[in-house]
């Protein structure tokens, strides 16, 4: 586009001005402003002795009226905003369509490395709209980097343990009944998100319970049954413990089920998938050498970092009774994708 309006600009300057004019400026046009493309007309006024905006005003009329791909302009303070046809853009996709490698280069050996991370969904309950426009976008930025040439792997890391998958184990065991996704219906990852569900509902009820006994709300919260027993199954889940393992991983597989039905609808893939089951005793392993380096620190069991110095907060990194949170796998799921991939290259 550029190159078509380079011509009919320098063309229409020198019939308009009797000017010869070598380079023309051109910059996507302001949001705030309409328009596709401006041209820069200030640098012209040194030879034509006009006004920037009265020639602005001449040169986009004479395009609007000779050059078939601008449909409109508009004239801010000097700059030529030019409002480029449907049309063009129309008969351009219809030529790229027919261009099966339009882009396209083949990676070479010393290509550019990325590792693009979508998706990445937690197991205790379905992949929501939020989760799709994050696909979609994912997807769509891996492929179109693997078509500019560059090597890509496209990951996510599955965020398999943890508290909130303790909360739909529990309430599965309190009110299931022995319910499947072959005697339900329904498809496992939707299942075990109606029972994490229905742990949010108990657990409300009983914080509201203690509080009507006295409690304030804080302690209501730490101190709700359900909440106490779900912390306990993730202490015994890392302590490997055979019944919550075992319940655990026959869970995992129902909303594993769901899942690969949803992604095999919107047509994404992966090339590699991380678990955090997988990566966060590495983490815990890495927790240690921080606290043992110093870039760590203790305050009441928990450990912490603080990066307040960055301007940003302090963080907590591993939980006073030893249970792992989302930066625990994190610290090592990257130290495992810069050695399974070489992204440091």
């Amino acid at each position: 586009m550029n190159s078509i309006l380079q011509k009919h600009t320098t063309k229409a300057i020198q019939e308009i001005y009797n000017v010869p004019i070598d380079k023309v400026e051109f910059q996507a046009t302001r949001k705030d402003f309409e328009g596709d493309i401006t041209v820069v007309v200030f640098p012209f006024t040194k030879q034509i002795k006009k006004s920037p905006v009265e020639i602005a005003e001449t040169l986009g009329v004479y395009l609007k009226e000779h050059v078939d791909e601008v449909a409109d302009f508009n004239v801010v303070k000097g700059f030529l905003n030019l409002v480029i046809s449907d049309e063009y853009y129309n008969a351009r996709f219809q030529e790229i369509v027919k261009e099966d490698d339009f882009g396209f280069q083949q990676p070479s050996s010393d290509a550019t490395t990325l590792m693009v991370e979508y998706c990445s969904p937690n197991t205790n309950k379905p992949i929501h709209l939020g989760h799709v426009r994050n696909i979609l976008l994912g997807y769509s930025l891996a492929e179109i980097s693997k078509a500019a040439g560059k090597k890509v792997y496209k990951t996510q890391i599955i965020n398999d343990r943890g508290i909130h998958i303790c909360k739909s184990m529990i309430a599965w065991q309190k009110f299931g009944n022995g319910e499947t996704p072959e005697s339900s219906g329904m498809k496992g990852d939707h299942l075990v998100g109606k029972y994490y569900v229905a742990f949010d509902k108990a657990y409300k009820q009983e914080v509201h319970a203690l509080v009507a006994s006295g409690k304030s709300e804080e302690e209501a919260k730490k101190q709700a049954p359900i909440m106490l027993e779900a912390q306990e199954m993730l202490v015994k889940w890392e302590r490997n413990d055979c019944e919550v393992r075992s319940l655990w991983k026959k869970m995992n597989d129902w909303v594993y089920d769901g899942f690969d039905k949803t992604f095999e609808r919107i047509g994404a893939d992966f090339d590699v998938e991380y678990k955090e089951s997988e990566t966060y005793l590495l983490g815990k392993e890495m927790i240690q050498k921080g606290l043992d380096d110093g870039v760590f620190y203790k305050e009441n069991g928990a450990v912490w970092i603080d990066l307040t110095d960055e301007g940003l907060d302090k963080k907590l990194v591993l939980r006073a009774d030893g249970t792992s949170v989302y930066i625990t796998q994190d610290i090592a799921t990257a130290i495992e994708r810069f050695k399974d991939y070489s992204l440091h290259e």
